[in-house]
Order: C-alpha cells, then sequence, then structure tokens
C-alpha cells in the first residue's frame, strides 16, 4: 500500500515541528491510540485500536524516527502486531515547508507499508480506504490541536462514546459504519 498527501497547517514550521514530535498531542490525535511511550532515543512502544473492514484489533507495535533534518523532515519506520488480525509494516517520509503565508506550513508525507494475515485477505481497497480515513481523522485532529480548537477534543470523545447523545455502551448505526 502506498499513500501520498499533503495538508497545509494553520502554524508556523517550527510549531509543526514541535507539535510532532509531542507524544500527548499525537496521542489525542492518532484514532483509536491507546498508548505511546518513549522506547530510547528517538523510538516509541505505540499502542492503537483500528478496524478494517469487518477485521477489528489492537495493534501493539513500534516506531522509529529516523534521517532526521529539524525542523525540515524524518522517516517514520513503523511495525505493529494485531494478533489474529495480522501485521503490518512499513515507513512514512514527513517533509515540512514553509507556506506562502509566514504563519503556515506544508506538510507532504509518502508512507508505504505491507500487511499480512486477516488484514491482507481483506483486499487492498479496504485497506486502503482504512488508512486513508485514520490519516484525514489525524490531520483533522492534528489541526484542530493546533489551533487550539476543541473540535479535535470532541472528536475523541465521540470516538470512545460511539457519537454524541449516544448512551454509554450503544453506538449508533451511521458510527458503526462510519468506522468500518
Amino acid at each position: 500500500m502506498e499513500l501520498t498527501e499533503t495538508h497545509t497547517l494553520p502554524v508556523s514550521q517550527a510549531r509543526t515541528w514541535e507539535a510532532l514530535n509531542d507524544t500527548s498531542m499525537l496521542k489525542v490525535c492518532i484514532p483509536g491510540c491507546d498508548s505511546i511511550d518513549a522506547d530510547g532515543e528517538n523510538a516509541y512502544n505505540v499502542a492503537m485500536t483500528a478496524a478494517v473492514g469487518p477485521v477489528k484489533a489492537r495493534f501493539k507495535g513500534r516506531m522509529e524516527l529516523t534521517n532526521i533534518d529539524a525542523p525540515h523532515t524524518y522517516t517514520i519506520v513503523f511495525e505493529g502486531q494485531g494478533g489474529a488480525a495480522g501485521f503490518s509494516k512499513g515507513s512514512a517520509t514527513v517533509n515540512l515547508e514553509p507556506g506562502a503565508d509566514a504563519d503556515t506550513t506544508t506538510l507532504t508525507y509518502s508512507a508505504n507499508a505491507q500487511v499480512g494475515g486477516k488484514l491482507a485477505q481483506i483486499g487492498s481497497r479496504l485497506v486502503d480506504g482504512a488508512a486513508r480515513k485514520i490519516a484525514g481523522e489525524f490531520f483533522k485532529r492534528f489541526s484542530a490541536q493546533l489551533q487550539g480548537g476543541q473540535e479535535s477534543q470532541d472528536a475523541a470523545a465521540d470516538d470512545e462514546s460511539g457519537g454524541e447523545g449516544q448512551e454509554k455502551g450503544k453506538k449508533s448505526w451511521t458510527a458503526w459504519i462510519s468506522k468500518s
């Protein structure tokens, strides 16, 4: 699977770099993220829950930052195990450039990943779609956090509760479909 996208963020390059290296901010912004803990210099253990089509699993993995050229670029090398659901491994190169406006940053990333197990059996279209959806939700939350907005915290709360106005333990049909 390959995924390449560009996003314009509402803050300076230095602030974007700082935020991308703030594990507490990343934990809030990554959909389904349970924890990000340091595991040596520029390395982290990550636990998250993700759904790809009919397969939902808790993944535990490791990511390492390499080729660091602050505040311009780095490469994230990752691998994760989801038990019976399978595994994923790959890398993503992240580039930051000052935007046309001094208070904006253009973030471009290119990710390559391989999946195995049940994830590989459900088909590349579903895997690619789920990856794009997770990335889209991450950047929506990340941008809101950078602006100091409440939107990303509300989205994280909705993730946990299954949607606004839902009773605990009950999820709406639309919330279930949107997470598939």
